[in-house]
């Protein structure tokens, strides 16, 4: 009788990667995916360290899955809790010790011994000992562990590609959590792609902490390989309509990659690519190894490259020592963007960064002013591209139904969420829809081509049809 695996994933798509290959890991054992914790026989929490008060989080939905623990024994079930990711690589003994629930803790880049912990976890449970943790960085790669049979993901999947990051910003806790930057060989990224191609997945979405960084193996011809290189070669995979990539730093934005954005249709016109500050002061403060003008040049060669490109970005308020000038140049840095969308945040210490130990902080109420006022004029520049989008006829891949019958939700080229009646049969295919509206943070269109002789699936990957 299989066992059920329940895995709840926090944060970035990194992790949900992450936790698609832990079912992958674990299939081969006799666990099968679940819905819910109530019935599972293994839980675990995928964990993210990037926001406010992830630890805190982690420990509360301990405390409640405790009870299911609790309950499961007097049911005679054995239930094993894992805590992984970037929270278990920051806090490794100390989760073991807080929450003497958890049987295995590990990091993110040891998942692929999963299979080995859980064995191990159990042994310490039934003879009473202690829970296993596992937060260290193993000299080998990860990548190599992991069984070559995944499952589906569906039409839109993730590939993890790099992984780390090398540049130490002040706030960031990635290259203690994730380690220093590693890319996997070409050829290995081909592969995985082809086989999730044959799957069914339409629409490859690249990862990376520092995705742009990518210096993988060559898959011919000796040395190492650019994004923008790796971009052109999966372009070439038959079936393989649409290719994205996240999450980007402007310092790794090299000619290979800007060519590719001109070149492939199949690279979708939407680059999320962060920015964090507007001032020149408050980015060497943070260690970013680049400045507005450089930021803006970047975006202008881009640009220039594929006119139809869009831009999403993110923006911390309040760093420490942050002033008001600095904050009117990260508003002027806004304005002369443009962008479809941004995410922003107020500052807060992550322990063990520089940042932490800066001192000079912020207060609050004049953090939570400057975060309003960013995120109007945000706002106000999603509206407006959002309208822009109005009468124009975009690709969009349905990804799943909507809230009420006989409606589909996908995305188009831009990243944007559309909304159309269609029937199921379009569901995880690419459908020419026509917009009829723009809204603040959503599209509404209608089916140009409805049919079973419609050519949803040999549209172009891109229409170019915002200006």
């Amino acid at each position: 009788m299989a066992k059920k695996l329940f895995v709840k994933t926090y944060g970035c798509q990194m992790n949900v990667y992450d936790s698609t290959r832990m079912v992958d890991v674990m299939a081969p054992h006799g666990y099968e995916p679940g819905d819910s914790p109530d019935d599972a026989d293994l839980i675990i929490l995928n964990t993210c360290h990037i926001r406010e008060k992830a630890t805190e989080k982690v420990y509360s939905e301990l405390g409640r899955l405790r009870a299911l623990k609790d309950e499961a024994a007097r049911q005679g079930r054995k239930m094993l809790i894992g805590v992984a990711g970037c929270v278990a690589q920051a806090e490794g003994e100390e989760i073991a010790r807080r929450a003497p629930t958890v049987d295995l803790v590990f990091g993110p880049q040891t998942y692929h011994r999963l299979p080995e912990l859980v064995v191990r976890a159990l042994d310490r449970s039934l003879s009473g000992g202690a829970g296993v943790v596992d937060t260290d960085f193993p000299a080998e790669a990860k990548f190599d562990h992991l069984p070559e049979e995944s499952r589906s993901q569906g039409a839109a999947a993730f590939l993890s590609v790099q992984e780390g990051c090398d540049k130490f910003c002040t706030f960031c806790v990635v290259p203690y959590t994730r380690g220093a930057e590693f890319s996997r060989p070409a050829a290995d990224v081909l592969v995985e792609a082809r086989r999730m191609v044959a799957g069914g997945t339409v629409e490859i979405t690249l990862l990376g902490q520092n995705v742009n960084a990518y210096h993988g193996e060559a898959a011919t011809g000796g040395g190492t390989w650019g994004l923008g290189r790796l971009v052109r070669a999966l372009a070439e995979i038959d079936g393989l309509e649409r290719i994205r990539y996240t999450t980007s730093h402007p310092r790794d934005v090299d000619d290979e990659l800007i060519a590719a954005h001109r070149d492939v249709p199949e690279l979708m016109p939407y680059l999320h690519l962060p920015v964090q500050s507007g001032s020149d002061r408050i980015l060497a403060a943070m260690n970013r190894k680049h400045t507005a003008e450089a930021y803006r040049r970047i975006i202008d060669r881009l640009r220039d490259a594929r006119p139809d490109l869009a831009f999403s970005s993110d923006f911390i308020v309040g760093f420490p020592g942050e002033t008001d000038q600095d904050f009117v140049e990260t508003l002027r840095l806004v304005r002369e963007v443009g962008y479809a969308q941004a995410y922003s945040f107020k500052y807060s210490a992550r322990p063990g960064t520089p940042a932490a130990d800066m001192g000079d902080a912020v207060p609050e109420t004049v953090k939570t002013e400057r975060l309003t006022a960013l995120q109007q004029l945000i706002g106000a520049q999603q509206i407006a591209f959002n309208a822009g989008a109005t009468g124009s006829v975009q690709s969009v891949l349905f990804e799943r139904r909507g809230n009420r019958a006989g409606q589909l939700i996908g995305r188009g080229p831009w990243m944007q969420s559309v909304h159309a009646d269609a029937p199921d049969r379009m569901l995880g295919r690419i459908v020419p829809v026509r917009i009829l509206d723009g809204h603040a943070n959503s599209l509404s269109g209608a089916v140009v081509v409805v049919g079973e002789t419609s050519t949803e699936r040999t549209l172009p990957p891109a229409e170019r049809a915002i200006a």
